[in-house]
């Protein structure tokens, strides 16, 4: 009888439960659906909003304004530098003048959750009747990635990386930046906390180049990146929490995000400049106008709104070819000159000081390699182990470059023919002197660059036969692709939405994002969903860091991978 008493009570605790998350559901349900209501009754009359900026954050913006704020997108203006669209998510070219992609945006299926969410509400331009998530999820699950060679020595040796080379000054260091408060370390570089052996470890190498850091970059990234990335730091060696697009970026990300764009009518100018912004007197931050490079202006009403990206690590880029090396930069970035001219005149606009201030500790190079045939790849694919698209980086550890090179699966761009094939590299290092090319690397040639490249794979006795189906490889040299990660105050990057802000909101990777880390497609989307969600007042969620690094399995994974 005693154990009849039990279960009945055991029994209706669960119906109590049960209940009440039927309860809860339901009102979640009616709440939703009373927000929903309350935004479609809304009227803007004139009101117009200004991206200036047509990256990925500005699009995703627009995107948000008319899925969640249900505004007309034919008040919606997007206003660009650059002759195209997309900012830093590029891919251009021709079969017969080479193909060029500045670098390759690598997506992460746990951690973008605001990317993902967008993107299913976009639709597909190569999968009918599905969307752009689903199309990239699909494939990345059909070519998996599983790196085989992941860091090369100089003598053509795949090096073991599945242990991480850490000593135990490495392990305190590592575990007492991650307990360190983000206001402890303003202007503290990864240098300045570790010690030299931290930079010979395997672990070094593979974070190093995975996401680009650099010695003197700050430390308070590193920390955000091993709590946000804490997943990969036990498959760093293999790099399977890649996700891939089918194509570059541009075709699987801009193209169908500007489509959807272009069906509700939004404006798009390109080839113009915003130079400076106009504010109303007083301590609100209420833009009046917009100056144009070319001497035009543009009143805002009092409803209006301004979203602006207040900085673009690719700016300023240039490029070379197989004959010619990527000119020295001559211009001012656009974007830091904008964010320069509005600092200077409310508080609260952030400090584009440490971030586009030096440009010797910011950039490095990539080159895009356009081949007809398959021959190279072919070549690639039997020293590392990976076919086309499985492999992701690998690097030549010992080079004075620091060279890398990813084989894209074929074809990644849209109009690339079957005979053609392409892989992209890039070098961290571009002062110093190659190892076979005795020049800068920032002063090389498209050919000096992959002939230095074949010298460190040991095949440069077969140079001749192989640079005869090379159609071209063009260098791309930016100044600022690093800029994100320099050394800077809290202060130093704005809020999205600055207080005292009444029509003003900037979306980029120069604005403070609490717990989520920069140089991703997710944090760019983030922004762009707080700025509309905050200056629109729109009550819905903004999917939150997911708190990997507070999960028990998580962080006995990593704890294991700190002594492998």
């Amino acid at each position: 009888m005693k154990k009849r008493h039990i279960g009945l009570a055991a029994a209706g605790v669960l119906g109590a439960a049960f209940l009440a998350k039927k309860v809860s559901a339901e009102k979640e349900v009616e709440k939703i659906a009373e927000i929903e209501e309350e935004i479609n009754s809304r009227y803007y009359g004139d009101k117009q909003v200004y991206l200036i900026g047509g990256g990925i954050a500005t699009m995703a913006a627009a995107a948000y304004l008319i899925r969640d704020a249900n505004f007309n997108g034919k008040n919606i203006h997007v206003i660009e530098g650059m002759k195209i669209l997309g900012g830093s998510n590029d891919g251009i070219g021709t079969n017969e003048k080479g193909f060029v992609a500045r670098g390759g945006r690598m997506l992460n299926e746990e951690t973008y959750e605001n990317f993902w969410e967008l993107f299913d509400s976009i639709p597909s331009l190569e999968w009918p009747n599905h969307s752009v998530t689903e199309e990239i999820l699909n494939f990345d699950h059909l070519h998996p990635t599983h790196a085989q060679a992941r860091l090369v020595t100089k003598d053509q040796e795949i090096l073991d990386t599945h242990t991480m080379g850490f000593d135990n000054e490495d392990r305190l260091a590592m575990t007492k930046l991650l307990a360190a408060s983000e206001e402890s370390l303003d202007g503290v570089t990864i240098e300045e906390w570790f010690g030299p052996h931290f930079f010979e470890t395997n672990f070094w190498y593979m974070w190093q180049t995975t996401f680009a850091f650099q010695k003197w970059s700050s430390v308070f990234e590193l920390r955000r990146y091993m709590n946000r990335m804490i997943l990969e730091f036990s498959r760093i060696d293999t790099l399977e929490g890649v996700t891939r697009t089918a194509l570059n970026q541009y075709d699987s990300v801009i193209l169908p995000l500007k489509s959807f764009l272009e069906k509700h009518g939004v404006d798009f100018t390109l080839n113009e400049d915003v130079i400076d912004l106009e504010f109303k007197p007083g301590s609100e931050i209420t833009v009046t106008a917009l100056r144009l490079g070319n001497g035009e202006t543009i009143e805002l009403d009092e409803e209006d709104v301004v979203i602006m990206t207040n900085g673009t690590m690719t700016d300023s880029s240039t490029e070379g070819d197989w004959q010619t090396a990527a000119p020295a930069v001559t211009e001012e970035s656009r974007s830091a000159r904008l964010w320069r001219n509005i600092a200077k005149k409310k508080a609260g606009l952030g400090n584009p000081e440490p971030f586009f201030g030096n440009e010797a500790e910011t950039n490095w190079e990539s080159f895009t390699v356009t081949c007809r045939g398959d021959k190279l790849l072919k070549r690639i694919e039997e020293f590392s182990g990976n076919i086309p698209g499985s492999g992701a980086l690998m690097t030549l550890k010992d080079s004075s470059w620091l060279m890398s090179t990813v084989v894209a699966a074929q074809p990644h761009f849209k109009n690339q023919d079957p005979d053609t094939t392409i892989f992209w590299g890039y070098g961290i290092y571009t002062d110093k002197v190659g190892d076979y090319v005795k020049k800068p690397m920032r002063d090389c040639t498209g050919e000096e660059i992959l002939y230095e490249w074949i010298c460190q794979m040991g095949w440069q006795a077969d140079w001749d036969e192989i640079v005869k189906d090379v159609v071209n490889v063009i260098p791309a040299y930016m100044p600022y692709i690093d800029a994100q990660f320099q050394p800077r105050k809290m202060t130093d990057r704005p809020q999205v939405v600055p207080e005292n802000s009444t029509n003003f909101a900037m979306v980029s990777q120069f604005v403070e994002i609490p717990k989520d880390m920069v140089f991703t497609e997710e944090y760019s989307v983030r922004a762009a969903r707080i700025a509309v969600y905050t200056l629109f007042d729109i009550d819905k969620e903004i999917i939150p860091v997911t708190p990997y690094n507070r999960d028990p399995k998580v962080l006995a994974k990593a704890a294991q991978t700190m002594f492998r």
